[in-house]
């Protein structure tokens, strides 16, 4: 099995260049926002060395409404008229022409794995799984592998998640530290986001007894039928506690760990 670790961005002082210099996968967090032109991601691409991988997280416009205040982050705007087109994975022209700009950015960069988080306001209703359905039953992945990450009550359903992901070759993406870990194909992809109480506390530090935890259940992912595990840190100390989880692995199975 292969075990590829890194950041939720360019989460190191000197910014990519120094990044590069110290590990070979970043999930990119900016395209989620707002998504890059074509030149700039050539120029990310240039920049990287050969052997780096990027994995990449979808343009909001797939999955959160024009009424999130990540969209207002960036300063995006639609006419009134096309609100309810974009978002919560309808399967409208205006969602499929956002997964177009997104996969070419993919494409762009070279990216294997494509990430679509849902918003918690994207909540388990025949409505929204009849959206995931036809949505992901409809894009052309060009190549690319999904990791889709539902959250809210989503994770009460994981006997439909299960079965949504088999049907729509999707990998189930989760903080395996948090929720466990649901495998749904021979790649698997963790985010974490720290284990205070509330779901996302970016400013967790994980301990050494986390990290010994997450390394027992990323090597037990074998036996479980799987040969490629990505894991990607999002927290405010990413960088540091993904280093200590590469040395911590490496350590245990100095052959597993490619990036």
């Amino acid at each position: 099995m292969r075990v590829k670790v890194g950041c939720c961005g360019f989460a190191v002082r000197g910014g990519m260049k120094a990044y590069f210099g110290r590990f070979k996968l970043v999930e990119v967090q900016r395209t989620f926002y707002k998504l890059p032109r074509l030149q700039t991601a050539h120029k990310w691409r240039s920049q990287a060395p050969s052997d780096f991988e990027f994995s990449v997280k979808a343009w909001q416009a797939i999955t959160h409404p024009p009424t999130s205040p990540t969209w207002r982050k960036a300063g995006l705007s639609v006419p009134e008229e096309k609100k309810d087109r974009y978002g919560l994975l309808r399967p409208t022209e205006e969602n499929f022409e956002a997964w177009e700009q997104t996969a070419r950015i993919c494409e762009t960069l070279g990216a294997r794995v494509c990430v679509i988080q849902c918003p918690p306001s994207f909540r388990f209703t025949p409505e929204n799984v009849e959206n995931a359905r036809a949505f992901f039953s409809s894009v052309d992945r060009h190549g690319l592998l999904l990791a889709w990450e539902p959250r809210a009550d989503w994770r009460e359903h994981l006997d439909v998640v299960g079965e949504l992901c088999e049907e729509l070759d999707l990998i189930y993406t989760t903080d395996v530290l948090r929720h466990g870990a649901l495998i749904t194909g021979p790649v698997f992809y963790t985010r974490l986001h720290g284990l205070a109480k509330r779901e996302f506390d970016y400013r967790y530090r994980y301990t050494d007894e986390d990290l010994a935890r997450l390394a027992d259940i990323v090597m037990g992912l074998e036996e479980r039928g799987v040969g490629e595990a990505y894991v990607l840190f999002n927290n405010i100390y990413m960088a540091e506690d993904a280093l200590r989880f590469i040395t911590l692995l490496r350590g245990r199975a100095p052959d597993v760990l490619s990036a």
